[in-house]
């Protein structure tokens, strides 16, 4: 399955950077990916630049109403969707003010990371590693230890 990394801006800091780069290359053993960095002036543009970055994708957004999955279940979730003949899913994470409420009701679903409210550049790293991590449960591989 095609994995399609939406983010408003990119990693400013240099651990998040740093984070981001390594589990979006190990993300790679396991998916093609895309990523794409749009930007907006307003809530309003930002939401309109992510429904055209994902085109025809389904499309997941990260916000705190979301569901919220255990790794296994994340795995499971996008095994699924591989199963369903979903060639590709688009993840999106949102500027500083999220998703506008338009955005939200057309998503195929919402994602919420916990209930924490997380800095931008944090959230960009727990995205990359929760989808790695999902990917090592659905091939059998050791790094999730749950």
């Amino acid at each position: 399955m095609r994995i399609h990394l939406i983010t408003v801006g990119e990693p400013k800091l240099a651990y998040a950077r740093a984070g981001w780069d390594e589990y979006e290359k190990r993300l790679r053993r396991y998916h093609k990916v895309q990523v794409t960095r749009v930007t907006g002036k307003t809530q309003s543009l930002e939401s309109e630049a992510v429904r055209r970055a994902a085109g025809r994708a389904p499309l997941v957004l990260l916000d705190p109403r979301g569901r919220q999955f255990t790794s296994e279940g994340l795995s499971a979730y996008l095994d699924a969707q591989a199963v369903a003949g979903v060639g590709e899913l688009a993840f999106a994470i949102g500027g500083p003010d999220g998703h506008t409420d338009d955005l939200r009701a057309g998503a195929h679903l919402l994602w919420g990371l916990g209930q924490l409210t997380l800095p931008h550049d944090l959230a960009m790293v727990v995205l990359a590693e929760a989808l790695y991590r999902a990917s090592t449960i659905s091939a059998g591989e050791p790094y999730h230890r749950g």
